[in-house]
């Protein structure tokens, strides 16, 4: 974001965001010329950093989108889906609000050798599918149906409202959770798609409902919502409707996603209630039918005094991507850890996976492990858009340490398992939030 981090899915909706949209501005009384800040303390040559990566390329532009991010690929990378405020004709934001979008991914350089600096990958045929003032997020492709599309939005424009938020270091961070914001589902085979177009999957514009994703095999919804008083993850087993709650402890969770095999839950987690965000990851429970009914006892990913979010598994489900503070409140980078095996575990250490210099937040990885997606701000004049490089998840953990940061004075709180019934209603939680 142009030192505005969104932290889509993961922290908080606003202005649409995904899961959480953070926003970071300067703190009163601070410089707000941070573009001069950010130039200069950029690697010399964030390519030669970035020995993970290679032909880095920005997929978006600002000359269209005053910013974009959070996208994520369909099964076989041809297509992305993405978040973003394009200008109008007259050069100013189309809306306040994100907007949800598909495009196709082209690979013009197949079977050709490219520089490091030549674009290979380009974005074709982008195809606005929300309505527009509305507030959109977490696009996500339905996995077996390339015809259909998940995402949450308000539909039409959400009311104004105040913003919470808390100030660390320089930044102020503000996110916002629209109670119209619903989890609904599109028909991209439809030659035209407006408000009617959109079915609710789950959400009733009473509470927030977002940062929507699903299992490989598109049998289980898994999404966070606000209707207990608190963010917690549910998942809705689509073909039969019913819904379970799958967290109710102290803390927002949110931002989850399924292991490639569809047995653990990866997701972050306000647990300590001090606004440092913390990775989790725990086994799914599920029923006879093969239904998810609950999830095992988490297993914390991360304990440290950064703010941990956005994770991402790759495909061979053996390392998580996400975006932290570790190197620095001012500049989030993308880092790489092991998913720890069991409880006995010891966290594992951060591999560095970006160089650049202002936010880098958002991974998503190809189904091949061979493509890594993420927002950046890194492009001229630091607008948040969508950069993607060539990767093996293969080498994801041979980047060089992160070292530590101080330690919480905080434990993490007790996070005992929670399975749940088949029947089990959202209007009947089995423990009670906090």
């Amino acid at each position: 974001m142009t030192l505005i981090i969104i932290f889509m899915c993961a922290l908080a909706q606003a202005s649409a965001a995904s899961g959480v949209k953070v926003e970071t501005t300067t703190a009163p009384g601070q410089s707000s010329s941070n573009e001069a800040t950010n130039a200069a303390k950029d690697p010399a040559d964030w390519r030669k950093f970035e020995g993970l990566l290679s032909h880095q390329v920005q997929l978006t532009l600002s000359e269209r989108f005053v910013k974009a991010g959070e996208a994520y690929f369909n099964s076989d990378a041809t297509q992305i889906v993405f978040q973003a405020i394009e200008y109008d004709a007259q050069g100013n934001p189309e809306s306040e609000y994100y907007s949800m979008y598909v495009a196709q991914l082209r690979d013009e350089g197949q079977g050709q050798s490219f520089e490091p600096d030549q674009r290979r990958y380009r974005l074709k045929n982008i195809r606005r599918i929300s309505p527009i003032g509305s507030a959109n997020t977490c696009g996500w492709f339905h996995p077996t149906d390339p015809n259909k599309l998940i995402f949450a939005s308000t539909i039409t424009a959400p009311a104004k409202q105040e913003t919470p938020g808390y100030q660390r270091g320089s930044r102020n961070y503000r996110w916002s959770f629209p109670p119209e914001m619903r989890v609904v589902e599109v028909d991209l085979s439809a030659q035209e798609i407006n408000a009617d177009s959109l079915k609710t999957l789950v959400g009733d514009g009473k509470a927030y409902a977002a940062e929507c994703s699903t299992s490989l095999d598109g049998r289980t919804l898994l999404y966070t919502t606000l209707e207990s008083g608190d963010g917690d993850l549910y998942a809705m087993d689509l073909p039969t409707k019913k819904i379970t709650r799958l967290t109710a402890f102290a803390g927002y969770d949110g931002g989850g996603f399924f292991s490639p095999d569809g047995k653990k839950i990866i997701w972050r987690a306000d647990r300590n209630a001090d606004n440092l965000l913390q990775i989790f990851v725990a086994d799914v429970v599920f029923d006879s039918t093969g239904a998810v009914v609950g999830i095992g006892e988490p297993i914390a990913v991360t304990n440290d005094g950064a703010v941990n979010w956005a994770p991402y598994v790759s495909p061979n489900g053996k390392v998580i991507v996400y975006a932290s503070s570790r190197v620095g409140h001012d500049n989030y980078e993308l880092l790489a850890v092991p998913v720890p095996a069991d409880h006995a575990a010891p966290l594992g250490q951060p591999r560095r996976v970006t160089h650049a210099g202002g936010a880098d937040l958002l991974p998503a990885i190809s189904h091949d492990g061979k493509l890594l997606m993420w927002t950046s701000q890194r492009g001229a004049g630091r607008s948040s858009q969508l950069w993607l490089a060539q990767m093996s998840q293969n080498d994801l953990l041979s980047g060089e340490l992160v070292p530590p940061v101080v330690q919480p004075t905080a434990t993490p709180a007790s996070t005992a398992p929670i399975t749940a019934s088949p029947t089990h209603s959202t209007t009947t939680p089995l423990v009670q939030p906090k």
